[in-house]
């Protein structure tokens, strides 16, 4: 199950770097997680300083 970055998302770029298969990008003044690259790491949740990215 991938991760999802929800509306509490500021767009401070902390997640980008965690990422390690690089699924996190900005669209529209915020980061996205591309469902299809995600690994289900974990990582970016860790990194979050809003805790704005969870399991969907």
């Amino acid at each position: 199950m991938a991760h999802a970055i929800n509306d509490d998302c500021i767009n401070c770029g902390a997640c980008d770097d965690s990422c390690p298969v690089n699924a996190i990008s900005e669209q529209h003044e915020k980061r996205v997680i591309d469902a299809e690259t995600c690994i289900d790491c974990g990582a970016c949740v860790d990194t979050c300083p809003v805790t704005a990215i969870a399991e969907v």
